[in-house]
C-alpha cells in the first residue's frame, strides 16, 4: 500500500502551493516514471494560485485514462466519471453551479474517440470550462491501443505493424467545432503551460489546452523513444507560435506551434444564455 508523502510546508513556496491544492495523503501518485502528467497537475495548481482561485471554487472532472486520475490528487470538488463522458458531466456541473471554475482533465482517447461527440458539442456550445487534453498519442492506461492522435506508421498494441489511420489535429478539430479559446503546450515547457492554463481559466467560454505529454511506457517503449528522447522531441519539434509562423511552409513539416492558437471574445457564453432563457420563461415572456 502506498504511504502518504510528508512534504514540509516551511521549505519552499512550491510546497506550500502543493499543500494548498493537493490531497497529499494520496501521494505518491501512480503515474509511470517519465510520464508528464504530474507536470500538468503542477501547472494547474500554479495557475490557480496565481489567479487567487480557492480550491473550493473549483470543480475538476475527468473520464477514464491516465490523465483522468488527476482529480484524485486535487483537494477540491472532483468528479471521476465514465469513459468519454467527462464533458457531459462537466456541462451538468457548470449549468447547476455556474459560479464554479470547471476544469476537465481528459486524454486524446477519452476525449476524441469515445468522447468525440461530447467534445465537438461542448466546443460549439461555448460553455465556460477549461479543458486540459493530455495528448500522449496512445491509450496509455487501458492497454496501449491506437488513439485518434497516434501518428501514422507508429506502433501500438492494435497496430503492431504500424498505424495506417490518419491522425487528428486536436487544435484544428476544436477550432472547427467552435471553441473560442484553443492553445497548445507541452509537459516540457512548464512555465509556458502555467501561462496558458491561466489564460484559459480567465477566458469566458470554452477553453481547450492541448498538452503534449510523454508516455514512455506504452508509447515510447513501442516506438523506441525513452524518457530523455521523449522530452527532447518536445523541445526540438515544438516552437512558439510566432517563431513557427515565420518558418517557410516546407520547414514546418513535423513541427508544431505552441501558445494561444485561437482566441475569440465576441461570442456569448452558453450558461449565461441558458439562464437568460430560464428567466424569460419564468417571467412568462415566452
Amino acid at each position: 500500500m502506498l504511504q502518504p508523502v510528508d512534504i514540509p510546508m516551511d521549505k519552499v513556496k512550491e510546497r506550500k502551493i502543493y499543500f494548498k491544492y493537493l490531497r497529499t495523503d494520496k501521494l505518491p501518485h501512480i503515474w509511470c516514471p517519465g510520464c508528464g502528467n504530474g507536470q500538468v497537475l503542477k501547472a494547474i495548481c500554479f495557475a490557480l494560485d496565481r489567479l487567487g482561485i480557492d480550491k473550493n471554487d473549483v470543480a475538476m472532472v475527468s473520464g477514464i485514462g491516465c490523465s483522468s486520475r488527476t482529480p484524485g490528487y486535487f483537494d477540491g470538488y472532483t468528479l471521476h466519471t465514465t469513459h468519454g463522458r467527462a464533458l457531459a458531466f462537466a456541462t451538468g456541473v457548470k449549468l447547476a453551479r455556474p459560479e464554479l471554475n470547471v476544469i476537465v482533465t481528459t486524454g486524446d482517447g477519452d476525449c476524441t474517440a469515445i468522447g468525440g461527440n461530447h467534445f465537438i458539442h461542448a466546443c460549439r456550445r461555448n460553455i465556460d470550462m477549461t479543458v486540459l487534453l493530455f495528448n500522449n498519442w496512445i491509450y496509455g492506461m487501458t492497454g496501449g491501443q491506437v488513439s485518434p492522435t497516434t501518428p501514422e506508421t507508429h506502433y501500438a498494441t492494435t497496430a503492431p505493424y504500424g498505424n495506417i489511420d490518419p491522425n487528428f489535429s486536436i487544435a484544428d478539430l476544436a477550432i472547427g467545432a467552435g471553441a473560442t479559446f484553443v492553445a497548445r503546450g507541452t509537459a516540457y515547457h512548464v512555465t509556458e503551460l502555467v501561462n496558458l492554463i491561466e489564460a484559459g481559466l480567465k477566458h469566458k467560454g470554452f477553453s481547450l489546452i492541448e498538452v503534449l505529454t510523454p508516455c514512455p511506457i506504452q508509447y515510447g517503449r513501442r516506438n523506441k523513444m525513452g524518457i530523455v528522447d521523449s522530452y527532447k522531441w518536445l523541445k526540438e519539434n515544438t516552437l512558439p507560435l510566432k517563431a513557427w509562423e515565420k518558418l517557410p511552409e516546407e520547414k514546418r513539416e513535423g513541427k508544431l506551434p505552441r501558445g494561444i492558437l485561437h482566441h475569440l471574445t465576441d461570442r456569448d457564453e452558453y450558461t449565461e444564455r441558458y439562464y437568460r432563457m430560464v428567466e424569460k420563461i419564468a417571467g412568462g415572456n415566452e
